[in-house]
């Protein structure tokens, strides 16, 4: 049988929030079968939970923000990116602030604290949801449309196409797709880093978003090139940080998609309805189990011995 996992044991890490720049501890726990994954603010009185649901999400500016009760976590999908990448069904998120740590501005840290904490199988089948006709969401049109799609796939992958206009960008490399089935998470997509302009920062700032930017966990352009004395981890890392964050955006439905997406310089807002749509088309999905892993699609079986590995 695929099974569930959640994490062995507990593991805490502490950082700062990209846009509110407050000062977080954050606190992996296991959690049991069918849980999910579930934020919980421990500096409110009486603690607030706020279940990784896609339904919940409220502020999309920049991030995916959960909202309930009047709590908020915000900034939730690299974490949930990690989870997605690393087959985590079922974890206990504490933090001591309304947003999660932006560490390094990648996935990588997370990755690493999970792999800490070691994966374990619990005693019921892994939930996946499979797409079974196509769903799409568009906006705007002309130059300015912008569109993301899911269509049937057995298996995960994901296609996607950024332009900003800056040379910085666009010279990198607008396209990149990433198939599960021969790629692997850890190594090909979870160091790629968050961006942005240096251009832009002081009008976010009077928004009260990225007031915790910085070099260390972003990578920061001018209007001609590229700040970080370090350059870029991968040669098409802006396209590749996008693809991070859906992964992330989309495990918010609650389980892992058997999905092809594609996306035009689509967003948190529009991936956000992307997985709302299909969730308002039960005959556009199912949800499916798989009794034994030579008969899951190739990618998940591949990750079940690779990433999802034990240890």
């Amino acid at each position: 049988m695929l099974k569930q996992r959640t994490i062995k044991q507990v593991v805490r890490s502490t950082g700062v929030g990209l846009h509110s720049g407050t000062k977080v501890e954050l606190t992996l726990h296991p959690a049991p079968v069918d849980t999910g994954i579930v934020f919980r603010r421990l500096d409110l009185d009486p603690v607030v939970d706020l279940p990784a649901r896609a339904t919940d999400v409220g502020d999309t500016r920049m991030a995916s923000t959960l909202h309930k009760q009047g709590a908020k976590v915000s900034t939730v999908e690299h974490l949930m990116s990690a989870c997605a990448g690393l087959g985590i069904d079922n974890m206990i998120v504490d933090l001591t602030a309304e947003e999660v740590p932006i560490m390094d501005g990648s996935a990588s840290s997370f990755v690493f604290l999970i792999q800490q904490a070691g994966l374990q199988e619990q005693n019921a089948p892994k939930k996946f949801i499979r797409v079974k006709k196509a769903v799409e969401v568009r906006q705007g049109s002309g130059d300015r449309e912008i569109w993301a799609r899911l269509e049937p796939y057995e298996g995960f992958k994901l296609k996607f196409f950024i332009e900003f206009n800056h040379p910085a960008v666009d010279g990198t490399g607008q396209t990149a797709e990433i198939d599960f089935s021969m790629e692997s998470y850890v190594k090909d997509v979870a160091r790629a880093r968050t961006f942005g302009f240096m251009q832009d920062m002081e009008t976010l700032r009077g928004l009260g978003l990225i007031r915790g930017g910085s070099l260390e966990n972003a990578i920061v352009m001018d209007e001609y090139r590229i700040l970080n004395s370090d350059g870029l981890r991968y040669d098409n890392e802006f396209v590749r940080h996008k693809i991070l964050d859906a992964i992330g955006d989309l495990y918010l439905i609650g389980h892992p998609l058997l999905a092809s997406y594609n996306a035009h310089k689509s967003g948190h807002t529009l991936n956000n309805l992307l997985v709302r749509a299909l969730l308002e088309q039960p005959d556009a999905y199912d949800v499916v189990t798989f009794e034994k892993i030579e008969s899951a699609p190739a990618d998940y079986a591949r990750q079940a011995g690779l990433e999802w590995a034990l240890n």
